[in-house]
């Protein structure tokens, strides 16, 4: 027992060092670089995003994911359905993962076992992704407009809103 323990320790051992040796050899960097939405920034998306809908007559739910699809802003106006918090989550986590406006992906995947299946996808119009300098760095989703075309111009119009600061930005 004693030397099959010994020489398990020994095999592991070696592979470690073969994959330390491997990775000092390789051209990647030993840290990278993450870019990221500051809170304000995502902040001002979903705010600029509830406007243009209430200037449009209708209040909505609005969700900034950033690049790991995670939420850092959910807003919901007084009367949004509690049901849009989960469909803008959505939303902005399919443009984000996509790297496309939702409303281009809704007759993308039709099969019975599609990607349009898989938790957290929604192939419904409404999300748009967040890109600076050609990187997507997020998504908006916007949901509880009586069309999915205007929750994709709000959502749009929330992007709009930073984009210059987005193109301008050093990272």
């Amino acid at each position: 027992m004693k030397t099959k323990l010994s020489k398990s320790l020994m095999f592991v051992s070696a592979l470690a060092a073969s994959g330390i040796a491997g990775a000092q050899g390789s051209d990647q960097p030993v840290m990278v670089e993450i870019k990221k939405l500051s809170m304000d920034t995502a902040l001002t998306i979903a705010k600029t995003a509830i406007d243009a809908c209430r200037e449009e007559g209708v209040q909505v739910s609005v969700t900034v994911v950033d690049r790991g699809g995670h939420p850092q802003v959910v807003l919901r106006d007084v009367l949004a359905m509690d049901l849009s918090l989960e469909v803008s989550y959505r939303k902005a986590y399919t443009a984000m993962t996509f790297t496309s406006p939702t409303s281009a992906l809704e007759d993308r995947f039709t099969g019975p076992f599609s990607v349009g299946k898989v938790d957290n996808v929604l192939l419904s119009a409404g999300g748009v992704p967040i890109q600076a300098s050609g990187e997507t760095i997020g998504g908006v989703g916007v949901s509880g407009a009586p069309s999915g075309e205007t929750d994709e111009m709000c959502a749009q119009a929330g992007v709009a809103a930073v984009e210059m600061d987005l193109e301008m930005a050093s990272f």
